[in-house]
């Protein structure tokens, strides 16, 4: 199978060295070089990445890769086997070689990661707790206009409590270029809905974190065989940290 599995990164980091993966350096137009295959050639949005994230990268690739299959991994997160240790060799050790993602592919259609469960809050709920609530509303008003078949999907997936996050997944070009063509439609109308004059660096990636939102909508309308797998952190996570901040928020709406 021609598989590409994109790692986008923003600094210089460990990549694996299975031929599998093609670490893609984002927001290159931005910043020097790191190395790998920068997201600023051929048709592109590379400039965008404060606010697009690591969808700068999805753009480059539906606009300028030919492969089979595509997927989208981080520099530090990675599709991979159940691993309960802390140690960053065995974790690296437990990540998806090219058999790996063959033997699912061959069986499933779309390879995600277990979805985050909120338990206390929905996918509403949430966002707007640790964003604006005002992008959320604006992002449903332009599905309803431009895809009102989606609106049924949208409100299902915001009213549901657990979520696929970190735009990870893996599936057929081919499916991927529809769906890039409806994500990007919907957000490029966002961008100019949006003012973000005031928005700090972190609110700032509006587009990114609206997109994993709207990852779960578009495939929630896809008849599509789906697998949850796991996902290896390279870096340790402080939860007790994160838990915290997410109650923070629930309690005073602070971010």
């Amino acid at each position: 199978m021609d598989i590409k599995i994109l790692v986008a990164a923003h600094k210089k980091y460990w990549m694996p060295k299975d031929s599998v993966y093609l670490p893609i350096q984002v927001g290159a137009a931005l910043h020097p070089a790191l190395g790998y295959v920068p997201d600023n050639t051929g048709y592109n949005i590379s400039d965008k990445n404060p606010n697009y994230c690591e969808l700068t990268a999805l753009y480059w690739a539906w606009k300028n890769l030919d492969c089979e299959y595509i997927g989208l991994c981080h520099y530090r997160r990675y599709f991979g086997h159940t691993v309960y240790s802390k140690n960053v060799e065995k974790k690296k050790s437990a990540i998806f070689s090219k058999v790996d993602y063959e033997n699912l592919l061959t069986k499933y259609d779309v390879i995600l990661p277990k979805k985050r469960n909120y338990y206390i809050e929905t996918v509403r709920s949430q966002y707007e707790h640790a964003h604006f609530k005002k992008d959320l509303d604006e992002t449903e008003k332009i599905i309803a206009e431009k895809y009102p078949g989606y609106s049924d999907a949208f409100t299902k997936v915001m009213n549901q409590r657990k979520l696929h996050i970190l735009n990870m997944f893996v599936m057929k070009k081919s499916l991927f270029d529809k769906y890039c063509t409806w994500l990007f439609d919907i957000l490029f109308e966002l961008e100019k809905r949006t003012d973000l004059t005031s928005y700090d660096t972190y609110e700032a990636r509006l587009f990114g974190f609206i997109s994993e939102r709207l990852f779960n909508v578009w495939l929630e309308r896809q008849n599509l065989k789906t697998c949850e797998v796991p996902v290896v952190f390279l870096e340790n996570i402080d939860w007790p940290k994160k838990i915290a901040d997410f109650l923070k928020r629930k309690v005073t709406g602070k971010r």
